[in-house]
């Protein structure tokens, strides 16, 4: 509530190393105190990117034809979605704290959830003018069901055999403690994959190797679906 200078010089700090590392500029923004809203110690911070692409180079999907390869970049945790959830699911059901050491994890409970969401630009930026990529999906709310379909045109799903790549213990932990359904899961949480990218075959090793990603499926015949195998 009450502006401390020390942490607001470092918030500033945070914020403009995130954009030097992304390729953006930090061109302003507003600070407002307000002691009677805020306890102690407490702020709240939001931010957004704005981008511009010449529209000869916009990726939308459109070209995505059956044949053509589902590949994905593999995620570091929960990301930013699906938190209801997981609250739900170890607060709850689990009991665990957050502090609570969990060994499957690796770390307390705290720190597995608040694991801060990668930026995926330094693996895709490159790429996005190269015409290799045909569709880009963002896997957060909605998951695999909701976010894929929304790439894809008229008359085309897409298969996705799972097993072809490691899923986080953290997805697993959750699905056993609140006997969550698969088809729950993949619509609320990414499953390790925070980024899908669809391509030709011929190219699909190249991306491969350039991003460190995994083949998923491929796409088929259908309805703007997304079939698990």
């Amino acid at each position: 509530g009450k502006l401390e200078p020390e942490v607001t010089a470092s918030v500033v700090e945070g914020m403009a190393r995130a954009c030097r590392e992304n390729g953006c500029v930090l061109l302003g923004g507003e600070t407002a105190e307000m002691p009677d809203f805020y306890p102690p110690g407490e702020y709240d911070l939001a931010g957004f990117i704005v981008g511009v692409v010449d529209r000869k180079n916009v990726i939308d999907g459109k070209s995505i034809t059956p044949g053509d390869v589902v590949l994905g970049i593999p995620s570091n945790g929960l990301q930013t979605n699906g938190y209801s959830l997981a609250r739900k699911l170890f607060y709850e059901v689990g009991g665990y704290k957050a502090d609570s050491f969990i060994a499957e994890l690796g770390t307390t409970l705290g720190d597995a959830l608040l694991a801060p969401h990668q930026s995926f630009l330094p693996q895709i930026g490159p790429l996005l003018e190269t015409g290799m990529i045909k569709g880009l999906a963002h896997i957060t709310g909605g998951g695999f069901l909701e976010n894929i379909p929304r790439i894809l045109p008229e008359a085309v799903s897409v298969e996705i055999k799972r097993g072809t790549w490691p899923e986080l213990p953290i997805f697993g932990l959750m699905q056993r403690l609140g006997s969550v359904p698969d088809h729950e899961l993949f619509r609320t949480f990414n499953m390790g994959i925070g980024m899908i990218l669809i391509c030709c075959g011929s190219d699909a090793a190249a991306l491969i190797d350039k991003v460190g990603g995994h083949q998923l499926g491929k796409v088929i015949k259908g309805d703007r679906t997304v079939v698990m195998a």
